[in-house]
C-alpha cells in the first residue's frame, strides 16, 4: 500500500488526539492529582455521582454503584486504569483496533451516563458522540505508519502473520471488498442515528424547545412524614452545573393558609447537625458555611424537629424549600 493510501496514517492526529483524552484522564487522576481516594475533595466517585438523575439507559447501574461506596470505588479505579491503558496504547498505535473498540464503549458510557450535562456547549455530550465516531473509525483504519502495529507487521513479528491479529491490530481488514462498504454505510448510520436522538433526548436538539439541564437547580422533595415533633422528607438535587451545589438557604412548613408553621433559616441550616442528614449517596447533602449544600445527584432524608410540629391539626401541608437564587420547591403532605 502507498503512503497516501494508507489510511492508519491519514488518521494519526485522530489517534494521538482520542488517545490522549482518555490517558490524560489517568494521568490527572493518579499523577497529577488524587481523585481515587474517597476521603479527598475532587474524589471522581462523587462526579460519576452527578450523572444520575439523567442517563439513559444505565441509570439502574449508576444507582446501584453510588449506592454502595466500596464496590463504586474498586470500579472507579478499574475504569481508570482501564481508561489509561486504552489512551496510551492507541497512541503508540499498539492493537490499535482492539483499542478503538475500548474507545467506542468509553464514549458509549460518557454519552449515557453524562451526555445530558454541558452549561455552556453540551460538552459531555459532545464527548461522547465524537468519542464513538473516533472509535468506529480507528477500527476501521487501524494504525499506519507511525505506530507499534506498523513496525511489528513490517519486521514480520510471528503474532502478526496470524489471522487474528488484523481483527485485534493493524493492516488490512479482512472483510470482503463488496462488504466493506455497507459495514462503513450502517455503522457510520448507526452513529449519526445515536446521535440525533441523543441529542434530542438530553436537549431537544431537533424539534421543541431547547432545554439545558445544567444550568438551573432543581430539587425533588418526596416522602415527607410528620410523625411527633418531626419533620422528615427526602430531597434529590436532578439538575443544575455539577461543580456546585444548590444553597438552600430556608426551609419552610406551612399550613393550607400559607402560615408558617416551621422555619429552618439560612443560619440554621449551616449548622444543621450530622444526625439530621441521612445521605443515599456517595454524592452528600451536608451543611456549609452559609446555607444548606445540596450537589447535583446528592439525594438525603432529613429529618428536622420543632416542638411547634407536635398535636397538628389534620389537613394539608407544604413543605418548602428556596435556593439561594431565589428558586423553590414545594411538596404535598397530609396528616
Amino acid at each position: 500500500m502507498s503512503i497516501k493510501n494508507d489510511s492508519g496514517l491519514l488518521a494519526l492526529a485522530i489517534r494521538l488526539v482520542i488517545g490522549w483524552t482518555y490517558f490524560s484522564a489517568f494521568w490527572r487522576r493518579t499523577i497529577l492529582v488524587n481523585k481515587l481516594d474517597p476521603e479527598l475533595p475532587g474524589y471522581i466517585g462523587e462526579k460519576f455521582n452527578h450523572f444520575l438523575p439523567n442517563a439513559l439507559g444505565i441509570k439502574p447501574i449508576i444507582q446501584y454503584l453510588v449506592e454502595n461506596p466500596d464496590i463504586l470505588w474498586l470500579n472507579m479505579v478499574i475504569f481508570t486504569i482501564i481508561e489509561g491503558i486504552v489512551g496510551l496504547f492507541i497512541m503508540f498505535g499498539l492493537f490499535t483496533r482492539i483499542m478503538s473498540v475500548g474507545v467506542f464503549f468509553l464514549a458509549m458510557g460518557i454519552l449515557l451516563g453524562s451526555g445530558w450535562i454541558g452549561t455552556t456547549c453540551l460538552d459531555e455530550w459532545q464527548i461522547g458522540v465524537l468519542g464513538i465516531a473516533t472509535g468506529f473509525v480507528l477500527f476501521l483504519t487501524g494504525s499506519g505508519k507511525y505506530s507499534v502495529d506498523y513496525y511489528s507487521i513490517k519486521n514480520r513479528f510471528k503474532c502478526t502473520q496470524k489471522k487474528w491479529f488484523a481483527w485485534i491490530g493493524s493492516g488490512e481488514l479482512p472483510i470482503k471488498e463488496s462488504l466493506l462498504p455497507r459495514i462503513v454505510l450502517l455503522g457510520s448510520l448507526f452513529i449519526l442515528g445515536l446521535t440525533l436522538m441523543t441529542n434530542q433526548v438530553f436537549h431537544g436538539g431537533l424539534w421543541g424547545t431547547l432545554h439545558n439541564k445544567s444550568v438551573k437547580p432543581k430539587l425533588e422533595i418526596t416522602n415527607g412524614n410528620i410523625r411527633g415533633n418531626t419533620l422528615s422528607f427526602d430531597v434529590f438535587r436532578t439538575e443544575g452545573v455539577d461543580v456546585y451545589g444548590s444553597w438552600v438557604i430556608s426551609i419552610e412548613l406551612m399550613d393550607e393558609q400559607k402560615n408558617v408553621i416551621l422555619q429552618y433559616t439560612q443560619a440554621q441550616l449551616a449548622s444543621l447537625p450530622k444526625e439530621s442528614i441521612s445521605n443515599y449517596y456517595v454524592a452528600k447533602v451536608k451543611p456549609g458555611k452559609h446555607s444548606l449544600i445540596v450537589p447535583l445527584g446528592a439525594k438525603a432524608k432529613l429529618y428536622l424537629k420543632s416542638a411547634s410540629l407536635s398535636n397538628l391539626p389534620k389537613g394539608k401541608y407544604s413543605i418548602k424549600l428556596t435556593d439561594i437564587s431565589g428558586a423553590f420547591w414545594e411538596h404535598q403532605i397530609e396528616i
